[in-house]
């Protein structure tokens, strides 16, 4: 994509990292969940893979809400300037997981949550209780920190109005248009600039302290209803499927999964595929059940298998970073040579790892 000999990685900046990225994706605030979920599920069918959207952006009429985290984030009129209409927050499958799981019984109450407006969802999770936009002009070392730090995504606008347009993160913003830079941009391009990297990436995750071993499960006889309730009450967008270890034990409950032998994923993105009927037909399911029935419904036709993504202690970041964008998954499971359960690597994880490294090691950013 760019030649190693006529840049240094210190000259990129957030416009490099959305250069091929399209205009954003988003749905009004008097949309309901079902419309929303809509949304996700034709870009997650149509859409090339590098694009499928996970969360999408709630806009609004100017002027009538205050934005998530104090925002004021405005897609203006490219000629008059005016203010056409406000980002009040984001709406992530994380969002969809709590507000089903809610106290009414989930079989009888689907089509009543379905119909609610987005409005009145954001904020079930600290993603859409926060909205940024970064400045395109935003050095890669800066964009690194902010991505580092737990915040999925960023809205980066095309054309911006704002007078003091320094690089940085933004709470106040006016554009014509925007486009959405998340985690998986930003460490796939971590792949695209190997060559500046190498030294990093060649490391192992347990050297570049990537690795958190607190990992929360789920047994292989959860049922979705109860993964869905436990992965609301914990702000989890995703759990490991351990083996069931007796009949006994508690199977509505997260568990400590150190040391388990993982047999699965769940996730709450796995969701946004499914119709209403389909999703009420699965919930008494255990979440093995569903997990792998994942790549063979036809809604997921185009997507990548569900199996199980790991890695090793030994494993190097490079490898962990293709394993994720292959896949198109934001954790990968750390496990012994007995599939027992060692902790994850995030997303998060490996852009924190790599802006460490490049912080203790500055001359890989002005290496040609």
């Amino acid at each position: 994509m760019y030649s190693s000999k006529q840049v240094r990685l210190s000259d990129f900046t957030v416009k490099d990292l959305t250069v091929n990225k399209l205009r954003l994706i988003e749905v009004r605030d008097n949309a309901t969940l079902a419309d929303a979920l809509n949304v996700m599920c034709r870009c997650f069918c149509i859409k090339p893979v590098a694009n499928r959207v996970r969360a999408v952006p709630v806009s609004a009429a100017p002027g009538q809400w205050l934005g998530a985290g104090g925002s004021m984030i405005v897609e203006s009129d490219k000629e008059t300037g005016s203010a056409k209409k406000q980002y009040i927050g984001m709406v992530t499958m994380l969002d969809v997981v709590a507000h089903i799981a809610g106290e009414e019984e989930l079989e009888n109450g689907l089509d009543k949550k379905m119909a609610a407006p987005v409005s009145s969802i954001i904020g079930h999770c600290s993603e859409g209780r926060s909205l940024w936009s970064l400045n395109p002009n935003t050095s890669l070392m800066d964009c690194m920190e902010i991505l580092s730090k737990g915040i999925h995504r960023v809205l980066v606008p095309l054309d911006s109005n704002v007078e003091n347009n320094t690089s940085g993160p933004e709470l106040v913003e006016s554009a014509s248009a925007y486009t959405m830079l998340t985690q998986m941009d930003l460490v796939s391009f971590f792949l695209d600039q190997s060559s500046h990297l190498q030294a990093i990436l060649s490391r192992t995750v347990t050297d570049l302290s990537a690795v958190n071993d607190n990992v929360l499960a789920i047994t292989s006889q959860a049922r979705v209803k109860d993964a869905v309730k436990c992965m609301s009450m914990s702000m989890l967008n995703a759990v490991p499927i351990v083996e069931a270890s007796s009949d006994e034990e508690d199977h509505t409950q997260l568990v400590d999964g150190k040391n388990r032998r993982v047999v699965g994923t769940f996730s709450a993105s796995d969701l946004k595929g499914c119709h209403l009927a389909t999703l009420r037909s699965w919930l008494p399911l255990n979440a093995l059940e569903f997990a792998e029935k994942i790549p063979r419904n036809p809604l997921f036709a185009s997507a990548p298998g569900r199996e199980l993504v790991t890695c090793h202690v030994t494993s190097t970041l490079d490898q962990v970073i293709r394993m994720a964008t292959t896949k198109r998954v934001h954790r990968v499971w750390v496990v012994d040579k007995n599939d027992g359960l060692q902790g994850l690597v995030s997303l998060t994880d490996m852009i924190a790892a790599v802006r460490a490294a490049i912080s203790t090691s500055f001359f890989f950013l002005n290496t040609t």
